[in-house]
Parts: C-alpha cells; structure tokens; sequence
C-alpha cells in the first residue's frame, strides 16, 4: 500500500523541517523526488545525496516561490525532463509573526507572496501536466493556526486560511481531470520553526494538546505519502488535520 513507483514528485521548501521530511517520505514511497530550494542549496543537495545514497530518486531546483514566472519557467522544465509531474506538495512558506497593531505592510505582502501567491503559481503550472495525464495529487501545506488563529499570527494565520480555500477550488475545478487537492494542517510540530519555544511555552503548549505532545515531521510526511497515493484517490478538498487533538 501507499506506493509511489514511476512517480515525479516536487516539494516546494524541501530542503527542511517538513519539506524535507515529506520529500525523505515520498522517495521512500517509491517517488522521484525534486527538491525546492531559495538559498539553501546545500541543505536540499544534502537531502537529495541521502535519497539517492538509501537507494530513492531525488534531484534539487533552485526558485523563489514568490516569483510566479520563475515558478513557470523552473516547473515547465522539469516536466518536459520527465515528461510527468504527478504529485505536488506546496509546502514553501514563512512565519512572520507580531502584534496586529505593529504588522507591517511589506511583511504583509511578502508572507502572501510566498504561501498563498507561491502556491498557486506552483499549482497552475504543475497542473499542466496533470490534466494531460487525467491523474494528479496537489498536496497544501497549511496550519492548525488556520483555522484556529492565533494572538500575534494575523496575517500568517490569513495565509494558510487562505490554502483551504485555494485547495477546495482547485479540488472542484480539476476533480474530472482525475486531480485531487488536500490541505495538510499540522499542529505544532518540532522543527527549526518552532525552536524558539521555550520549555516553560512548550509545558504549558502541551496542556492544550489532548495527547500531551508536540509532533515530529515524520508525522506529517506520513500524511503527505497517503494523500499522494492511488490509495487516496477519493479523497478531495479536504482538511487532514495532524494536531494531536489540538483542534477537531
């Protein structure tokens, strides 16, 4: 079950905490794995180089999400390279938090550009390839914060908010083509992200979360295996929620 075998999968910002542990999943699966990077190109070669030295398929691209037409250029070359692009997992993104009192407007646009702008360039390009084939999986990376919200999240919370809508559109508009798109909303999971926690945050954190624990990434490259597989196929504009109970 859950085999990706022949599969050309593209994780945006997977040179990192759950980029990179939805991409170790997905070649593990059985995928070709192309691994996003801006600025860390040696992070996402140190991903790829594990992939390839367990046995798995993995390359790395280099674009800024937020550039749409880099975004064309950069997804239109690897699908004319595997004449394929299956699986998308949108999971680029950045956290600028504060008060909405002090959100700056520049930090505003920045964080639309890169998680709401970015995967919708992703999504329209990589989708190309999808339609030709009348098969396809476009995974969005959102947050528990999305639904919830946040004190001091506003404007980063509005941006994944905004993925669920992204997805279900998308779900309704590529359904007859055999496309399929799912939000991913993990709670708090420990990565770089999430270091600046403190113990006594993360104690008091832990109480809000009915299995008393924060998650791991590999929680959530689970979630992204299922949903990029033939196993899921009828499952579309949904919500997975992987929160610890966090929110239900």
């Amino acid at each position: 079950m859950f085999r990706l075998d022949g599969k050309v999968a593209l994780v945006t910002g997977g040179s990192r905490g759950i980029g990179r542990a939805c991409a170790e999943a997905l070649a593990e699966s059985g995928a070709h794995v192309i691994i996003n990077y801006v600025k860390g190109e040696a992070a996402a070669k140190e991903v790829a180089d594990g992939i390839i030295a367990k046995g798995g398929k993995a390359e790395i691209v280099g674009f800024d999400v937020a550039d749409s037409k880099a975004v064309e250029t950069a997804i239109e070359g690897l699908i004319e390279k595997h004449k394929r692009m299956d699986i998308l997992v949108a999971n680029a993104g950045i956290a600028i938090d504060g008060l909405l009192l002090r959100l700056k407007e520049e930090d505003l646009d920045r964080l639309f550009a890169v998680n709401v702008k970015g995967a919708i360039a992703a999504t329209k390009a990589a989708t190309r390839a999808m339609m030709k084939a009348r098969s396809g999986r476009v995974i969005y990376l959102g947050s528990v914060v999305g639904e919830m919200g946040n004190a001091g999240q506003t404007a980063y919370a509005a941006t994944k908010a905004a993925l669920m809508g992204v997805a279900k559109s998308v779900a309704r508009e590529y359904a007859s083509r055999g496309i399929t798109a799912n939000v991913i909303a993990p709670g708090y999971i420990d990565t770089d992200m999430t270091t600046g926690i403190t113990d006594a945050m993360k104690e008091q954190l832990n109480k809000l979360i009915p299995l008393g624990r924060t998650g791991a990434a590999k929680d959530i490259a689970a979630a992204c295996v299922y949903l990029a597989s033939d196993e899921a196929n009828y499952v579309t504009g949904q919500v997975l929620r992987v929160n610890g109970g966090m929110h239900m």
